[in-house]
């Protein structure tokens, strides 16, 4: 089959103009754009790390910056008084207390109930659908004041079972609507096969929707780990002196931000590095995840 030349030629008259550049730099000017957006999409990253090494004497005495040129004011001090501070480190403890269950449970619920709306058959199923789906748009603030005063009925208020609780709830409507989307796309002869074979539901849940659902869970974890971990408004509410995460930690550190200084960078940067790494550990998967159904 050949292409008339009129239509080559109307074919690159219409390609948009970055479209053309690309087409004959080979990519080499838009890669080296991304490295400089991404450079500088890491400056703050990077200078809050050597800040949070920086000799505290010296903040008043220039930016993060003159430690490059001076390394001798970097020292593992701020580190050694962050540890030894209690209230920090209950703090940080008091985050992985919050988020591994928040982040494990909604996985777990939301995918249970994503595979039973996308192949289950039971009376109200679409309705039910619907409603969950709705609980999208309502507002998290909206539903303080009713949920605190509901964990004082239940003598729960100020407890990390309080904050994991209001996570949970919240997290589980975008859960089942995301994991409902991508199981329905799974082919229908995979289970059916897997029910000739004599497989139950909860085999097939296991078997065959969980490791075919990988890249969308991991996708629902990341989103749910980092909405939980970095979350402030929520812990201040619910939380207390003995429950609190470290993002209220670092808040209530600002107040007295003259006596604090040392442990602020260190803490903050620690509260950077974990999701972090969970993002970079995951990021195959959450790429597949975000890119799912966008082509056949």
């Amino acid at each position: 089959m050949t292409v008339a030349s009129s239509d080559i030629v109307t074919g690159a008259i219409n390609r948009s103009l970055p479209a053309r550049v690309v087409a004959r730099t080979g990519g080499g000017v838009l890669r080296i754009f991304l490295i400089v957006v991404a450079l500088v999409w890491l400056v703050p990253t990077f200078g809050l790390l050597v800040e949070s090494f920086r000799d505290p004497a010296q903040y008043a005495n220039g930016g993060w910056w003159d430690a490059i040129t001076h390394p001798g004011q970097l020292t593992a001090h701020n580190y050694v008084e962050l540890l030894k501070n209690s209230t920090m480190t209950s703090s940080f403890l008091n985050t992985i207390e919050i988020t591994l269950p928040a982040t494990i449970l909604v996985v777990l619920i939301g995918s249970a109930a994503g595979y039973a709306f996308a192949w289950m058959e039971f009376p109200g199923r679409d309705a039910i659908f619907l409603l969950v789906v709705g609980l999208l748009v309502i507002p998290i603030q909206i539903a303080l004041i009713p949920v605190i005063k509901l964990y004082g009925l239940m003598g729960i208020s100020g407890t990390i079972l309080s904050v994991i609780m209001f996570h949970v709830g919240f997290g589980l409507p975008f859960a089942i609507f995301l994991l409902r989307n991508y199981f329905s796309g799974i082919p229908r002869d995979l289970m059916e096969a897997a029910r000739m074979d004599g497989a139950s539901e909860v085999k097939i849940f296991f078997k065959v929707i969980l490791p075919l659902g990988m890249p969308a869970i991991a996708s629902l974890g990341i989103f749910q780990f980092l909405w939980v971990w970095n979350d402030l408004l929520v812990a201040l509410v619910f939380s207390n002196a003995t429950s609190e995460p470290i993002t209220v930690a670092l808040a209530s550190q600002t107040r007295q931000f003259g006596s604090s200084i040392d442990i602020l960078a260190p803490g903050a940067f620690l509260s950077l590095i974990v999701p972090l790494i969970v993002f970079l550990a995951f990021q195959r998967y959450f790429v597949q995840g975000v890119m799912a159904g966008s082509v056949k």
